[in-house]
């Protein structure tokens, strides 16, 4: 027991346990989706609309997954087997380790397009090119397998590489660089964009709110932004919150969390709405390729525009990796739990079966035919309907099967006074429900 515990490991401070946990919620989904959906549905509006299912869907979640992982102190699989021993909640933790792997295999794909982008920046590749060139640049390398799977590759090495390190001396050592350097970067390009000829319109569209723009698709929209931005639902915060020491408020935790999440994506529209109305004939709903087709052309319209898009994907790989990190550590600790392997041989084993289940992936885009579509349909399955699914069982669990008042019981170790648990246990037990109920049948309609 001594050396499974030394191999799960456990943090060495809340500090670094937030920043890892926030470099979990922090991906793509906070510098790329969020300004992309926000486009989408009108600015400012769909922002507070936001803000709202954070704290109303997205804390009472997070707070749950972190309290089965206390309680617990094992991967998701483990964790429902012994709060409900002889039960089939044993596979919600088995569909969480999986939903983290599916997604985790085609993710490091699209996080190693980051990557390809930090060496066409640096080396001006994509400097004074016309709108055209940029596109079929963008068109040309998805379409590349052989260039695609290598930055795939590239970048669980690095994945697996940090993980391999462990708790502490891996994923919290890494956090405690690279969140605040995340920070920085982030800084530093709402800095440059806000200061542009012509960002004030962009300032406008993103903090003057039109309330007549909310409507039933912008809450909906509003409400899934919130619910995979958190990294709910995949065993994420089961996994983190097993390694939180019994002295933690885990109140706090899951909103400090939520509150770096937020702030992250809010500045990153800071960053790219003001710099994008300074360019004459763009639009704010360009859609996903508004971070590799359009913004390369904001660069170049700016002055320094070749250090600040470098910056910039740069910035978007840490939040890729911060993230990926967290993926496979679910892996691994199921590995290490259940399997009894030790954590070098786990990572190891774990990140190349995550690198050969994102192969089609990578090659998806046209490089080989009988591969088309799966990163879409991948992220259809395991990214949309597995992960609601899996967050929806997971609040009807503690809700209704472990009980709110075990929940309870665990959140109150800390002795840290919760004065919000009545309205904690009705947002988990009724509100949170009904929304992602509401959120998997838009998804399955849709």
């Amino acid at each position: 027991m001594n050396e499974q515990a030394s191999q799960r490991g456990k943090w060495g401070s809340k500090l670094g346990f937030v920043l890892a946990a926030s470099g979990s919620a922090i991906g793509l989904g906070n510098i790329w989706r969020f300004p992309t959906v926000t486009g989408e549905n009108g600015g400012a509006a769909f922002v507070i609309v936001y803000l709202a299912c954070v704290l109303l869907i997205g804390v009472p979640i997070m707070l749950a997954e972190f309290t089965i992982g206390r309680r617990a102190k094992s991967d998701p699989m483990g964790a429902f087997r012994k709060l409900a021993p002889g039960t089939l909640w044993e596979f919600v933790g088995a569909l969480g380790v999986l939903t983290g792997l599916m997604i985790l295999s085609y993710y490091s794909v699209v996080a190693g397009w980051t990557l390809k982008y930090i060496t066409l920046t640096l080396t001006g590749a994509l400097q004074g090119a016309d709108p055209d060139s940029i596109r079929t640049t963008f068109t040309d390398f998805i379409q590349s397998g052989q260039s695609v799977t290598s930055y795939h590759l590239l970048f669980m090495i690095l994945t697996v590489w940090i993980v391999t390190g462990g708790i502490q001396g891996g994923i919290e050592r890494a956090a405690k660089v690279l969140m605040p350097l995340l920070l920085v970067l982030l800084l530093l390009l709402v800095l440059r964009s806000v200061t542009l000829p012509g960002a004030r319109e962009g300032l406008l569209f993103y903090l003057k709110p039109d309330f007549g723009k909310i409507t039933f698709s912008v809450v909906l929209a509003a409400l899934g932004q919130a619910f995979f931005s958190l990294s709910l639902g995949m065993g994420a915060m089961i996994t983190y919150g097993s390694y939180i020491s019994e002295d933690d408020d885990l109140v706090s935790s899951a909103v400090s969390v939520s509150c770096f999440d937020s702030l992250i994506a809010i500045l990153a529209g800071f960053a790219i709405f003001p710099a994008l109305f300074s360019v004459p004939g763009l639009s704010p709903n360009a859609g996903p390729g508004l971070i590799f087709v359009v913004l390369p052309n904001i660069f170049n319209a700016i002055p320094l525009g070749q250090l600040f898009g470098s910056l910039f994907f740069v910035l978007l790989a840490i939040a890729a990796l911060t993230s990926s990190i967290s993926l496979l550590e679910v892996t691994v600790a199921y590995a290490i739990d259940q399997l009894h392997w030790k954590r070098t041989k786990a990572a190891l084993v774990m990140g190349l079966i995550v690198f050969l289940l994102g192969v089609p992936s990578a090659l998806s885009n046209g490089a080989v035919p009988a591969f088309s579509g799966i990163l879409d349909v991948v992220d259809r399955y395991f990214g949309s309907i597995s992960l609601v699914l899996g967050a929806l069982l997971l609040s009807l669990f503690v809700g209704w099967k472990w009980g709110i008042p075990s929940a309870l019981e665990e959140i109150g170790q800390s002795r840290a006074k919760f004065g919000l648990a009545a309205v904690w246990g009705f947002l988990l037990r009724y509100a949170c429900p009904i929304a992602i109920v509401t959120i998997l049948v838009n998804i399955l309609i849709g």
